[in-house]
């Protein structure tokens, strides 16, 4: 089982590198204020998980540039997103926002509350 489940991770790395979404087009400044605003945002994920694939994708199509921290192979984002969040359990997107940490697990929770909160969040200039 875990071989099928390394080849069939290879394919879904490979599938999204080769067919990568468009991103956004942004003046600079509604760039800049935008990645300022996801600064206090982080995706614990695993590389192959196709949930995570889902929502980085959606990263990329909204030309957001969020964190992505390794849940699989590094202990801190690990243990920080057990003791954090309350499971492992990927995706999984920490916003922080006044001082407060809230874990979001869904991929298309998470996907939803990026692009309402971003998609024409900035005002387009004319």
């Amino acid at each position: 089982m875990q071989v099928i489940r390394w080849i069939l991770g290879r394919i879904i790395l490979l599938v999204n590198f080769l067919t990568p979404p468009r991103g956004v087009k942004r003046s600079a400044a509604e760039q800049t204020q935008i990645d300022a605003e996801t600064k206090s945002l982080a995706l614990y994920q695993y590389p192959a998980c196709p949930f995570c694939v889902k929502v980085r994708r959606a990263f990329k199509r909204n030309s957001l540039n969020i964190e992505t921290r390794d849940a699989k192979r590094n202990e801190q984002f690990k243990q920080e997103l057990v003791q954090g969040g309350g499971a492992l359990k990927v995706p999984c997107l920490r916003i922080e926002e006044n001082g407060t940490a809230k874990w979001m697990y869904e991929s298309s929770e998470i996907i939803t509350y990026l692009e309402s909160r971003f998609t024409n969040a900035v005002p387009a200039t004319a």
